[in-house]
């Protein structure tokens, strides 16, 4: 096993495998899954797909708002206005038929 272990440093490779055995022992006990880890992830994807759907209600009501104050402004007539700014000047100083 000391061949594996050429890039540790040589206190690291003295031959003493019980603390290597432990932490294989450690990792690989971190690998089993427990009711608790698919407890956690089961609330994470829930979670997950919960804020997706918020996403798109908020989008579709952004979407439905904006529409309704488009048709709002469409539908609206515009006020009348004159041509120009010369135009009103014009019109004030001279009157009606000029």
């Amino acid at each position: 096993m000391n061949e594996d272990l050429h890039h540790l440093p040589a206190e690291a490779r003295r031959g003493d495998d019980t603390e290597l055995d432990d932490l294989d022992t450690l990792f690989a006990a971190a690998r089993t899954y427990t009711p608790a880890d698919l407890g956690a992830a089961d609330r994470f994807l829930t979670a997950r797909r919960a804020r997706g759907r918020q996403r798109r209600v908020w989008a579709s009501a952004v979407l439905g708002l904006a529409a309704a104050l488009g048709g709002l402004t469409l539908l609206r007539p515009a006020p009348a206005l004159p041509a120009s700014a010369a135009y009103s000047v014009y019109h004030s100083a001279l009157g009606e038929g000029w």
